[in-house]
């Protein structure tokens, strides 16, 4: 490294410039590069935003019930083992998703990140809605050492007929771009693409009951409880 150092202040200050110029027009085109395709994608594609059209209110969007709980010699419960299931947008008695999960305790955090698109993303000018699970974690547990639920940059199973007509680089795109909203809320602001992260529904899950994911019209999660047949 100190030899380069050396070579490159031994050279001619016009050289230098040229030399960060030149750098510094990669970089820029580099730039300019991503956010293009990200504007053609987000902007121009009418493929995306058919696609989009084609979403549709969902009023349940996955369920949970309780396998085992473990106890201590007072009585008190110390471990749940939980199953939490996705359906199909247009089947709720399609599995598109089962994971299985223990944690401390028995109160439980579902942790969900909502994305709207504007009416101007949509071809009939109605807003719509993608709901994604992130993480489950018990209430001894910090959220960011939750359970991943959905792979988080990957088409999630619920939507993955929703871009079959976009080209695979495109639909890759789109899915890490979508992510990293939870991380980026401002990432894809100028398309007015909103994401309500930190969208955390809890229960005290109970051995005997399902708890059915119910979204409101709001755009909130909430747990709707009825006994398990």
């Amino acid at each position: 490294m100190k030899s380069v150092v050396k070579v490159v202040t031994r050279l001619p200050a016009a050289a230098i410039t040229i030399m960060f110029a030149i750098a510094a027009l990669f970089i820029s085109v580099g730039i300019y590069r991503g956010g293009s395709v990200l504007h053609d994608l987000f902007a121009e594609n009418k493929q995306l935003k058919q696609a989009l059209t084609n979403l549709t209110d969902e009023g349940k969007i996955g369920y949970a019930k309780v396998l085992s709980q473990e106890r201590d010699n007072s009585g008190k419960i110390i471990s749940t083992t939980l199953k939490f299931i996705e359906t199909a947008r247009d089947n709720d008695l399609e599995t598109v998703l089962e994971k299985q999960y223990t944690v401390k305790g028995d109160v439980v955090h579902f942790d969900a990140l909502i994305i709207k698109f504007p009416n101007k993303m949509v071809m009939d000018g109605k807003k719509r809605s993608l709901y994604l699970w992130r993480r489950v974690y018990g209430e001894q547990m910090s959220p960011q050492d939750g359970f991943p639920i959905e792979e988080p940059g990957a088409e999630p199973q619920r939507y993955k007929e929703l871009l079959r007509e976009l080209p695979l680089k495109h639909r890759e795109l789109f899915w890490s771009s979508i992510w990293e909203l939870a991380n980026d809320p401002n990432l894809l602001a100028q398309y007015d693409i909103e994401a309500i992260y930190g969208n955390v529904t809890y229960v005290k899950l109970k051995k005997g009951l399902v708890y059915v994911f119910r979204i409101t019209a709001t755009g909130q999660v909430y747990p709707e409880v009825i006994p398990e047949i």
